[in-house]
């Protein structure tokens, strides 16, 4: 599986949230600390949590394809012998 990488902004934006979580939750931590926190969710949860999108992504699209065949099928004329 290709590697989870986020971009320079996203991740800027995702090490504030953490840093921010720690403030509020738990003892403040620095940048760095909370860069290597993510590189570690990234790496050893990121995967479940990818995998749970593409499962439910995968769920919607069998849903839609149902609807598109029944709308197929409401299309159908009757044949006549």
């Amino acid at each position: 599986m290709k590697k989870i990488e986020f971009s320079k902004e996203e991740k800027a934006e995702i090490v504030s949230r953490i840093r921010a979580y720690f403030d509020r939750e738990l003892d403040p931590i620095g940048a760095l600390p909370a860069e290597f926190l993510l590189d570690f969710f990234a790496e050893e949860v990121g995967p479940y949590f990818y995998n749970r999108g593409l499962r439910d992504a995968h769920a919607a699209l069998l849903r839609r394809l149902e609807d598109v065949g029944e709308d197929i099928h409401l299309l159908e004329r009757e044949e006549k012998s």
